[in-house]
């Protein structure tokens, strides 16, 4: 079974920064590129980034190109997302998943607030 657990989210006023984290199971991680989406209140679902099975090969949306970092740890099973000078527009239910299935964790929340 196909297991994503994020977290790392919270609270941060604009300008600062997080780190998500989302370990995986049930699949062979290291085989499989990951991605990041978010979804803001009221809104669809936003592609944020993807990186390849090795983490060689990185992409973002533009939204956040500069300031959101992905990685990976394969001997962790686990994906980052850094996250730095973070904006009110950032504010959302952050999710992983394999890049080619639709499945998610449960999500972590971001919110970006003064």
């Amino acid at each position: 079974e196909v297991q994503l657990v994020e977290s790392g989210g919270g609270l941060v006023q604009p300008g600062g920064s997080l780190r998500l984290s989302c370990v995986a199971s049930g699949f062979t991680f290291g085989s499989a590129a990951m991605t990041w989406v978010r979804q803001a209140p009221g809104k669809g679902p936003e592609w944020v980034s993807t990186i390849t099975s090795n983490g060689g090969s990185t992409n973002y949306a533009d939204s956040v190109k500069g300031r959101f970092t992905i990685s990976r740890d394969n001997a962790k099973n686990t994906v980052y997302l850094q996250m730095n000078n973070l904006r009110p527009e950032d504010t959302a239910m952050y999710y992983c998943k394999r890049t080619l299935s639709v499945t998610t964790g449960q999500g972590t929340q971001v919110t970006v607030s003064s």
